[in-house]
């Protein structure tokens, strides 16, 4: 509607209106929230979760309004027809840019159950958003390299355990756990320091797939893996606000879950942690060539 106005104050206007849709919603999610911290039973959770959730879908609803005023987009998105929300999911992604989040919100809102992402744990301290994401239940991870793990192997615990009581609540009520499994955002310079040996995608973190499986596999129906492509190039979010990202193209598969089968003297754990490893590896292998086709054929899904 708004698409002739220059490109600056289509951000203005946006970000007003996206600012506007937090203030409507986020009020009435804490509102709830606090109900269920005062009243912490099991019976008052089973009646205020899936009104939590309610919520949040509509919040995300208004961002596509949003988006849609202001937004010209061609979105090329297939592999979403069979979904369910009533199943729960594992759903990985690669990951390029902050408009990511908005743009797997839109496309699986009220498809599949509320995405919940693994945070870093900076990010309660954003001002209103941080105490939604505490509201909507969403793990707040410490984030520390290898070389400090192996020096404070405890804080690799710490996560591990913080992984698994949220997945302890999330197995009331269907949930899809998302993971974006390079851990950040791609960018070339991150990706020739790891040597990663993909051309579209970092290096695959297998660690928190592990740790859910390990925590909920059972609950899993499906695993849902998102490739998202960006044709003219990877869009900062100040980019996107302003109306200069006019083309998404998101494809999806559902996929088995992996399962472990223990060599003998084997831990489960230890035959979880390496089939994932290689399952995550072919993954991304898969995912790399496809993003090369989609860049090679553009005008195509």
């Amino acid at each position: 509607m708004f698409h002739f106005l220059p490109a600056p104050l289509i951000g203005i206007l946006a970000s007003i209106l996206m600012l506007l849709n937090i203030l409507l919603w986020v009020p009435i999610l804490l509102g709830a929230s606090v109900i269920k911290l005062l009243l912490p039973f099991k019976a008052v959770r089973l009646l205020i979760d899936p009104l939590l959730l309610r919520i949040a879908e509509a919040w995300i609803a208004g961002n596509s309004a949003w988006m849609r005023l202001t937004q010209k987009l061609d979105w090329q998105v297939s592999g979403i027809q069979d979904l369910s929300p009533r199943q729960w999911y594992l759903v990985v992604c690669n990951h390029q840019s902050w408009v990511d989040i908005l743009v797997l919100q839109h496309v699986l809102n009220r498809r599949i159950p509320l995405l919940k992402f693994f945070l870093k744990k900076e990010l309660i301290w954003v001002p209103i958003m941080g105490l939604a994401w505490w509201a909507l239940e969403f793990p707040f991870m410490r984030r520390h390299s290898e070389a400090y793990l192996k020096q404070h192997p405890e804080a690799r615990g710490k996560d591990a355990a913080t992984t698994r009581k949220a997945c302890e609540k999330y197995a009331l009520v269907p949930t899809s756990v998302m993971n974006f499994l390079e851990g950040t955002r791609f960018t070339p310079a991150k990706q020739q320091r790891q040597k990663s040996p993909y051309q579209h995608l970092l290096k695959p973190k297998a660690g928190g797939v592990t740790l859910a499986l390990d925590a909920m596999g059972e609950k899993f129906g499906a695993v849902l893996d998102i490739t998202i492509v960006y044709p003219q190039g990877r869009p900062t979010f100040t980019q996107f606000l302003m109306g200069r990202v006019s083309r998404v193209v998101v494809q999806a598969r559902t996929l088995p879950v992996p399962e472990a089968t223990p060599a003998p003297g084997q831990s489960h754990e230890q035959a979880l942690r390496e089939t994932v490893q290689q399952w995550v590896n072919q993954l991304w292998a898969d995912k790399d060539a496809l993003i090369s086709r989609i860049n090679a054929n553009k005008n195509t899904l």
